[in-house]
């Protein structure tokens, strides 16, 4: 067996180990737990001791998909820019990789923005009723 190979040994017994225990609790629970049917009041929400009147998984509108996907666009934006932010000074010492870092930061920002002005132009950040198409 060559030395390269024996460095992976632990890693393949850990898998071993973890697919073995995950099956034995499988197993153990199919064996061990219990049997039959349940009634449907079992498994039916518990709110406050009131019977669900509403299902539980109501439909949810496009609009609000759309601002999760705009919040996660934006905080992402904000994660790649605050540590650039703080480096920056050390960044613009360096002639050779100051300037380029710099218009790869404002392109990044630039993209950004095209897209925060389709959001605005297509209506995405009114909260009324009715979106624009």
């Amino acid at each position: 067996m060559s030395p390269e190979f024996s460095q992976y040994i632990p890693i393949g017994m850990l898998i071993v180990i973890a697919i073995a225990f995950s099956a034995g609790l499988l197993v153990m629970s199919t064996l061990m737990g219990q049997k039959g049917r349940r009634p449907a009041i079992k498994d039916t929400a518990y709110e406050c001791g009131m019977l669900p009147i509403t299902p539980a998984h109501g439909r949810f509108s496009v609009k609000f998909y759309v601002v999760a996907m705009l919040f996660v666009l934006f905080d992402i934006e904000v994660v790649f820019l605050y540590p650039w932010a703080v480096v920056f000074k050390s960044l613009l010492k360096d002639p050779q990789t100051g300037p380029l870092i710099f218009t790869s930061m404002l392109t990044f920002i630039g993209i950004l923005f095209v897209g925060f002005i389709y959001a605005l132009k297509k209506g995405a950040f009114d909260w009324g009723t009715r979106a624009k198409q």
